[in-house]
């Protein structure tokens, strides 16, 4: 292993890792760098098994045991392994790192549209969904429940953040997944896939998601809308179908993590 002991937080080499709780910083920063953070073993466990490359690792001391046996089947000299004290970790990323390893990753290059879900049967879109938690397990969501890709709006929180990948339990790197374009290019795009769209959302003449399900077409886009807005007024009219969810308890709407769950069960293959 190339291992490279660091003793100062303001040292470039790592870059990468400086101020990850800046999140306004990081969301333009690391896809405009063509990188992404993988935080814990068994995050970057999941995206080496995917086949994503590392630039960088950053360990503490107490934890290059495990970065070795994560990294025995990667091309070890290419990739460094930073070594630093704990305070310098902390300097560096702006809080203190108690998972154990940080992994600098290369993004992998977005995929067409048409090629992700040229054989999906079950598709949810995300639509300007802004919290990058409700980003996270949605695709967990996704992952456990069915799904066969996901596609993100072009204001959708990066499924590839932080914090998306870790609520994601590293469910991000099984899913497929690429960011559409606007509704005006997008609804013909998904409809010339043979997707039928059907949106969630409160309406008077939604169909009972129990309803939808008993029926459901062949081949099914999931649209979910951010929290407090719903989805817009472009992917309604999109939409084939509005589907609601039955609520009870004076309750009008879920989550909207726990709204694809639900619906991704009724929905399942």
């Amino acid at each position: 292993m190339r291992i490279v002991e660091i003793g100062d937080a303001a040292d470039p080499r790592l870059g990468d890792y400086r101020d990850l709780t800046d999140v306004a910083l990081r969301r333009v920063r690391e896809p405009a760098e063509g990188l992404y953070i993988a935080e814990s073993a068994k995050v970057l466990a999941r995206a080496l098994a995917a086949g994503h490359r590392p630039r960088s690792l950053l360990v503490q001391e107490k934890w290059l045991d495990d970065a070795r046996a994560l990294l025995e089947d990667v091309e070890h000299d290419a990739v460094p392994v930073y070594v630093v004290p704990e305070e310098v970790a902390e300097g560096v990323t702006g809080y203190a790192v108690h998972r154990g390893i940080l992994a600098a990753m290369h993004r992998p290059p977005l995929r067409a549209v048409a090629d992700v879900v040229a054989d999906a049967r079950l598709v949810v879109v995300l639509e300007d969904i802004v919290d990058h938690t409700n980003v996270g397990a949605a695709f967990r969501s996704a992952a456990a429940l069915g799904a066969d890709a996901v596609l993100v709006t072009p204001r959708c929180a990066d499924p590839l953040y932080r914090r998306s990948v870790r609520v994601s339990m590293g469910t991000v790197f099984q899913v497929p997944w690429t960011r559409l374009p606007e509704w005006d290019e997008a609804g013909p795009l998904l409809h010339e896939a043979g997707l039928h769209l059907a949106a969630l959302a409160l309406s008077a003449d939604a169909v009972p998601l129990d309803e939808f399900a008993a029926d459901r077409p062949e081949r099914v886009a999931l649209l979910l809308g951010a929290e407090g807005d719903g989805l817009s007024r472009r992917a309604l009219a999109a939409a084939d179908t509005v589907v609601t969810i039955p609520m009870g308890g004076g309750v009008d709407s879920l989550n909207v993590a726990a709204a694809s769950a639900v619906a991704l069960w009724a929905l399942r293959h």
